[in-house]
């Protein structure tokens, strides 16, 4: 049965059949004969069903299985096979593990954390189906199918991202994640579009076999790669799903969607389809340079500027969002870097402390009465004990603390950087070493703020106006009447327990997959890298066990770059907390380009958002109402009338006048066959 397609297509729809049931039959939709405990029961069976056969697919792939066919042929255009296919191998069982998991724990974490909210069911629903439109955009073997769950997930994400629908904030996020997502799979499109055009075929593994003729073609009309253009086309596709620069806008303002949400769209499934789609085409993004050299210049400039930003957030959540801006720069860079095993390690890490670090923020948030203003906290660690622990083991996986998680990712990534032999590798091995110190200090400036000092919540109007939009909302879309108030409390087991088994694979999966993924047999056969991009093969040198590689961490820069950013964030925010009022004063317009995001949402809304509206007010003056309706329509009906108004002269009725005009006409005719030479 495990080889089976059956279980393929029982791991992808049984998420599915949860969300239908839940959506049509708890919301009300069809009336509601499933309630709230029955919602969460049925999805989270489904997950759960996905989940134990994702690791069970998991271990057939570990010895030896491999699957690429077809389950149904949904178009035949010419000779051309529209179809819905799986394709089982490492990096795909991998990723339907990581998925399905985290998505688990997201699910139980749901019970607690919306356990209030009037839209129970429907969010259950929206979460499983996000579930299937990930499980269909990894287990794709068709560009296609591909196309289909990228589309999905940002469809979903629209509509998780405005849960709250009655809070404006939230509308005009999910529209902004919307549209800029429109512009990346723009280019997405073209990419597909000009491999089908070439290859003459939706298949991978029959576009990769044609990888070297590709190669030797240039776009018509121009002495450009065909597929240099294809490849950054589907970056560009990449960068929108992935936030990327200039892209990225969209995925801070996600945070108006409840919190479990943010963990789920953040950690394992959205935002890491473009970099799982790059790793998947590395056949074809290995012939390019050029494109190489784009990917890895971008994922360099997100991996140090928007980690940046991070430091002056007080909200908790935007802090965590930036701070996945930045681990996708780093990814990037490891795509970029030719290093694609590293980038897919490091988004397997990267989805399990992540997803623990949002939980943790939406615990301590239920603990503070849903107060997420970091500056109203301090000296949490005896109120919320679970999640203080699991919070801090979260903080050191994502900061590169030796032995743990995102340690062995994060170190490999900055070491292929300076390894690759492409251009702008030198500008991002050096944006991703400073990273690390500035990840350090935005992260342990939270956990010190949150968990540690004085307790400032007794002090402040307990969530009143903080952390809430202009609505007087909170994080759980309640009005401000009622629910605040008391001592932080530590939050419910089944908020507890998904964050204590998050913090598990946090500390102990990078050490325990290190060998295999990054310098053992599990990628091979799937992932292609060139003899001309050596980054993996001087790191495969250099490698000597996961205990050798976490004792050597202590004799390099990026270990003593974490020990700055810690202490330095202890200093300034439990000892001394005058010197970052100080800094922020003496700094003011840095300070002032930082808050304002380096001014990319103004351009996006006061000049390329502006722009668009007057261009589409001129084409609508212009095309619309001055060419179509008036000189089309209108001119067509006044050039009628004027030639009616001539003609009903001609139309006297009196018999003479016909007779006449018959008269005139033979005459004509005679005259003009006269007149011509014989």
């Amino acid at each position: 049965m495990s080889s089976s397609p059956n279980l393929y297509l029982l791991i992808a729809l049984a998420p599915l059949a949860g969300a239908i049931l839940a959506g049509l039959f708890g919301t009300g939709f069809l009336g509601r004969p499933i309630g709230r405990r029955a919602s969460h029961v049925i999805t989270i069976l489904g997950v759960l069903i996905s989940a134990i056969g994702s690791v069970v697919v998991l271990g057939d792939v570990l010895n030896g299985l491999r699957f690429d066919g077809a389950v149904y042929t949904w178009s035949l255009i010419g000779q051309t096979k529209l179809e819905i296919g799986f394709l089982i191998d490492p990096l795909s069982a991998m990723m339907m593990v990581v998925v399905t998991s985290v998505s688990l724990m997201v699910h139980i974490y749901t019970i607690g954390y919306m356990a209030d909210d009037p839209g129970y069911q429907r969010f259950f629903s929206y979460i499983s189906l996000f579930t299937f439109s990930m499980l269909m955009l990894v287990m794709s073997n068709n560009m296609v199918q591909l196309f289909f769950g990228w589309e999905a997930v940002g469809l979903v994400s629209y509509l998780l991202i405005g849960f709250w629908y009655t809070r404006p904030t939230a509308i005009f996020a999910n529209m902004k994640a919307f549209l800029i997502n429109r512009v990346g799979d723009f280019g997405f499109v073209l990419g597909i579009g000009l491999l089908f055009a070439y290859a003459g075929t939706m298949h991978y593994g029959e576009v990769f076999a044609q990888a070297d003729k590709l190669s030797k073609l240039t776009l018509p009309g121009s002495d450009w790669m065909l597929l240099t253009v294809a490849c950054i086309c589907l970056f560009i596709g990449a960068m929108g799903k992935s936030a990327q620069v200039p892209l990225h806008a969209w995925l801070p303002d996600s945070m108006e969607g409840p919190t479990p949400i943010s963990a789920l769209i953040h950690a394992a499934t959205m935002v890491t389809a473009g970099i799982f789609m790059v790793a998947r085409f590395s056949p074809l993004f290995e012939l390019s340079d050029t494109a190489l050299s784009f990917i890895i210049v971008i994922g360099a400039i997100g991996a140090l500027f928007l980690g940046i930003l991070g430091i002056i957030q007080n909200d908790i959540k935007r802090v965590v969002a930036y701070s996945t801006l930045s681990q996708l720069g780093y990814m990037t860079v490891a795509l970029g870097a030719s290093a694609y095993s590293v980038a897919i390690f490091h988004l397997m890490t990267h989805a399990f402390f992540k997803a623990l670090l949002f939980l943790g923020a939406g615990s301590v948030i239920i603990g503070m009465h849903h107060d997420q203003d970091i500056r109203n906290m301090g000296g949490l660690r005896k109120y919320m004990p679970i999640t203080w622990i699991t919070f801090l083991l979260g903080t050191l996986a994502l900061v590169g603390t030796p032995f743990f998680s995102g340690f062995y990712s994060k170190e490999h990534i900055i070491e292929a950087a300076g390894a690759a032999h492409v251009w702008g590798a030198s500008f991002a091995y050096y944006a991703t070493l400073i990273g690390v110190f500035v990840t350090s200090l935005y992260s342990f400036r939270v956990y010190f703020l949150v968990f540690h000092g004085k307790e400032r919540f007794d002090t402040s109007d307990h969530g009143h106006g903080h952390g809430h939009d202009a609505h007087g909302h909170d994080d759980h879309g309640h009005d401000d009447h009622g629910h605040h108030g008391g001592k932080p409390h530590e939050s419910p087991w089944v908020v507890t327990l998904p964050l204590i088994l998050l913090a598990i694979p946090s500390v102990l999966i990078g050490a325990w997959a290190v060998d295999p993924m990054l310098f053992g047999k599990f990628f091979n056969g799937v992932i292609t890298v060139l003899p001309q991009h050596p980054a993996m093969h001087e790191l495969h040198e250099e490698w000597h066990g996961w205990v050798a590689f976490g004792l050597h961490a202590f004799q390099t820069l990026p270990f003593w770059l974490v020990v700055a950013g810690a202490v330095i964030a202890w200093y300034c925010y439990l000892i001394n907390p005058k010197v970052p009022a100080a800094i922020k004063s003496s700094l003011s317009g840095v300070n002032k380009v930082l808050e304002n995001k380096y001014y990319v949402d103004w351009v996006n809304e006061q000049i390329i958002a502006r722009g668009l509206r007057c261009l589409g007010r001129g084409l609508w003056q212009t095309g619309d109402r001055g060419i179509i309706d008036g000189l089309l329509i209108n001119g067509s009906a006044r050039v009628v009338g004027w030639v009616s108004a001539i003609s009903r002269h001609l139309q006297s009725g009196f018999i003479y006048h016909y007779a006449f005009a018959m008269i005139i006409g033979i005459m004509a005719l005679v005259t003009f066959f006269v007149l011509i030479p014989q």
